[in-house]
């Protein structure tokens, strides 16, 4: 049922035609209620008031207030580079404060001899303070004001709308919002679950998130308003998974056969490390329940993942099931090719390889073998989503580095049977698309959390160019060593719009003899066609090249153990989950390995702490869960990688876990009593499904 709360935002005072446009297209702000549901992103305490002398360059980011009296004003420049200042003087100090635009609005406000409440950005030149464009309020005004709260919230804008409406202004339109709905919100949650989880109400919330009076009343409206985004969530992604359940539709493998055991009693290369033996029982768990298995295998490059995906398709092959590999690259599948056709001789199991290069004989073979069921296992690269790849009977499929491929790519592979085979994703660095899903709990998760005997953690360093010097030294003395060193660019040619190393400089610079000369050295990149790409890998395993130039294209599918060192250029154009990738590509065998970021000398905020994450840690999930709150989680039901795709406004499933837990347990309670939510006490909770939860869409929640 349509309420006030539905209509244009146009309808609310001091907003009108022109504003609601605006709104609209520069913060999706359409209806009233969308106005009351675009909340602050933080909060500024009104009743703290600094003397002038209290202000020190630390505080330049922050908004404060200082309590002086107008000494005098200035006018100074002329037309568009116009500017008025006003100076004005507490006890302690004086401020300069100085407007640029709306000059003629200013100057009516400022009287000269008044005290006033200014609020704004302080900075600091030369040990004075200014403000620019700060808001002022007679103190008089300011003190006598019924609705003084305690914290004043602060709203993402834009340039436009700052320039219209501005930090006071877009306040004023949030009461107005507020005296026009709010005597037409209703509750959405019912009364046992508010009591059940000591909640209060929706209107209280809405209130409080906007016109907090105290830490307290806003703590508790946010723990109100994110349970309402969780719950939604939780509601939408437990009936699709309880759904899932239900149907019983998994493959049985119910038996570990000749060729597992062979395998395992003879052929492994090296004794399973204690955590790929618990990973290996869980998913022999998933195979005989009777459901399928979707679930996650997390571990460091080189901790031993691709042995357990062998070993359980091994056990789908025992029970008269086809299984598939694929990977993201051709060296990498060609690569698993190699490893697995090597570790399995003689044991009468038929692997063959599909690529998008496959010459024409090797393409038959694979496409006739598997449509006979001849192929027990195939490996390839996205060449196995093609709709001429068509099983005989595909029980089991692995994802081998996941984040490499599309959603959709994903979800192709298992409607390649009738009945949606057993999934193994495996990752080093859960994307945050995957991470949320963990949280969430559609998500079974395996963790290889040991490295093999001997294996030495990777150090890694961050330096700028100015270090360049000292890297070219440690280089020289690693090649001198006998070791081999990748150095990775982020682009090929030279780039106008980007001002970051690209690789054709920096293999001439190389290759020219300065800095490094006399060492052997080749180049790999993804223009390259896929036989020289082949052949300078090639060189670089077999020590025939001492320096391999390349880009990201050997982010996976790389295993050189005598590489100890991994240089990566302009590392603040790569993403968490590359970068932990390009380490990886080091510390595969028994010596001291070594990763080095380069970067120049100015960085966000956000790439340095990227660059400071990787250095602090070589723990997978916790490199995602920081790359998670820096991009979002991504979207669950969807296709959607990154950027929070789901109605989530406020919450946050990597700060709010405990809450998300908490939603997840309620929708399950939920959710048992009335699985459709049928009730008519649960119809705000249907509206909350539809809200936050994405909607009722294809359920790629079944492929991770």
């Amino acid at each position: 049922m349509a309420t006030i709360l539905d209509n244009s935002v146009k309808f609310v005072p001091g907003v009108g035609e022109v504003r609601a446009k605006l709104l609209e297209k520069e913060l999706g702000i359409v209806t009233i209620g969308d106005l009351l549901s675009f909340y602050p992103f933080r909060y500024v305490d009104r009743t703290k008031i600094h003397s002038i002398a209290e202000i020190t360059s630390a505080m330049e980011t922050s908004l404060v207030q200082v309590r002086a009296r107008i000494t005098g004003v200035a006018y100074s420049g002329t037309g568009r580079k116009q500017r008025f200042t006003a100076f004005a003087s507490d006890a302690t100090g004086s401020v300069e404060l100085t407007w640029f635009r709306g000059i003629k609005w200013v100057e009516k406000s400022v009287e000269v001899g008044r005290e006033y409440i200014i609020f704004g950005r302080p900075t600091l030149y030369r040990g004075e303070v200014q403000f620019a464009h700060p808001e002022l309020e007679l103190v008089e005004r300011a003190m006598s004001r019924e609705d003084r709260y305690a914290m004043q919230g602060i709203y993402s804008s834009t340039e436009k709308i700052a320039s219209t409406l501005g930090a006071k202004g877009f306040l004023t339109i949030i009461r107005n919002a507020w005296n026009v709905g709010k005597d037409h919100i209703t509750e959405n949650l019912p009364a046992a679950l508010l009591r059940r989880y000591d909640l209060i109400s929706r209107r209280e919330a809405l209130h409080d998130i906007h016109f907090p009076a105290s830490a307290e009343q806003l703590k508790a409206a946010e723990r109100r308003l994110k349970f309402d985004e969780f719950l939604g969530v939780q509601l939408s992604v437990q009936s699709l998974r309880q759904e899932r359940l239900s149907r019983r539709g998994g493959f049985l493998f119910p038996k570990v056969g000749e060729k597992f055991n062979d395998f395992f009693n003879h052929r492994i290369p090296f004794p399973l490390t204690n955590a790929q033996k618990r990973v290996v029982k869980e998913i022999r768990q998933d195979c005989i329940s009777g459901y399928q298995m979707n679930r996650l295998l997390q571990g460091d490059v080189g901790s031993g993942k691709t042995m357990v995906a062998l070993m359980s398709m091994l056990l789908a092959v025992d029970n008269g099931f086809q299984a598939c590999m694929m990977a993201p690259t051709e060296i990498l599948a060609r690569q698993h090719f190699s490893t697995i056709t090597r570790q399995t001789e003689g044991l009468g199991l038929h692997v063959a390889i599909l690529t998008g290069s496959s010459k024409a004989k090797e393409r038959r073979i694979a496409l006739e073998g598997i449509a006979s069921g001849e192929v027990d296992i195939l490996i390839g690269t996205h060449a196995l989503i093609e709709d001429r790849v068509q099983f005989s009977n595909l029980g089991y499929v692995v994802i081998d580095e996941q984040h490499r491929f599309g959603v959709e790519q994903r979800a192709r592979l298992w409607t390649k049977n009738q009945q949606p085979p057993h999934i193994l994703v495996m990752t080093a660095t859960p994307i945050p698309r995957t991470l949320a899903m963990t949280l969430y709990g559609d998500l079974d998760v395996s963790v290889i959390d040991e490295l093999p005997p001997g294996r030495q953690p990777i150090r890694t360093y961050h330096y700028t160019d100015s270090a360049r010097l000292k890297l070219w030294g440690f280089l020289r003395r690693q090649i001198a060593a006998g070791r081999q060193v990748y150095v990775v660019y982020p682009l090929i040619k030279e780039s106008e719009t980007m001002d970051y190393k690209d690789l054709e400089d920096g293999f001439e610079s190389i290759v020219r003899g300065f800095p490094l000369p006399d060492y052997r050295v080749t180049v790999c990149h993804g223009k390259m066609k896929p036989q020289d790409k082949e052949e300078s890998m090639r060189q670089f395993k077999d020590h025939e090249a001492d320096i391999l130039v390349a880009t990201s294209v050997i982010e996976v599918g790389v295993d050189v153990p005598n590489a100890t060192v991994m240089v990566i250029e302009s590392a603040e154009r790569f993403g968490l989950s590359q970068l932990h990738q390009l380490r990886g590509r080091v510390g595969r065998g028994g010596g001291e390995s070594f990763c080095i970021l380069m970067s120049g000398e100015k960085l966000s905020r956000e790439a340095r702490q990227r660059l400071q994450a990787m250095c602090q840690t070589t723990d997978g999930f916790r490199l995602s869960e920081l790359d998670m709150k820096l991009r979002g989680a991504g979207d669950i039901n969807g296709t959607q990688q990154s950027g929070m795709a789901f109605d989530l406004k406020i919450a946050n499933p990597t700060l709010d876990a405990p809450l998300l837990q908490t939603a997840r347990e309620a929708a399950i309670e939920i959710l048992k009593e009335d699985s459709r939510l049928e009730r008519k006490e649960h119809a705000g909770l249907r509206e909350l499904r539809k809200r936050h939860g994405g909607g009722q869409r294809f359920d790629f929640s079944m492929i991770s």
